[in-house]
């Protein structure tokens, strides 16, 4: 059974950056897909990024295209999400998760293990 715990969520101004990370233990994530959701009050959770197992082929949702970057370092089981030029629209609390499968998905349903989240909130 693999623990998440994602951290570095805070307030921050639109257009600053900011980086969260999720990091595991109980297993290793070096053979698992990882992404990011976030949740929005009065929102469905919805999909942000993904990154392969290698940490070489990602996918983002169009909202964060060019803004967001997902990362992973397999030899410290953590996985990274930086995100620039933020907006008021980001607010949301921030969850990693890891995919049942081995091809990079950004359906909620694929992945199994999530963590408690982390806020962001970006004031305008």
């Amino acid at each position: 059974q693999v623990q998440l715990v994602e951290s570095g969520g805070g307030l921050v101004q639109a257009g600053a950056s900011l980086r969260i990370s999720c990091a595991a233990s109980g297993r290793t994530l070096s053979m698992s897909v990882m992404g990011w959701f976030r949740q929005a009050p009065g929102k469905e959770r919805e999909f942000v990024a993904a990154v392969s197992s290698g940490g070489i082929s990602t996918r983002y949702a169009d909202s964060v295209k060019g803004r967001f970057t997902i990362s992973r370092d397999n030899a410290k089981n953590t996985v990274y999400l930086q995100m620039n030029s933020l907006k008021p629209e980001d607010t949301a609390v921030y969850y990693c998760a890891r995919s049942r499968l081995n091809v990079v998905s950004t359906s909620l349903a694929d992945f199994g293990s999530w963590g408690q989240g982390t806020q962001v909130t970006v004031s305008s």
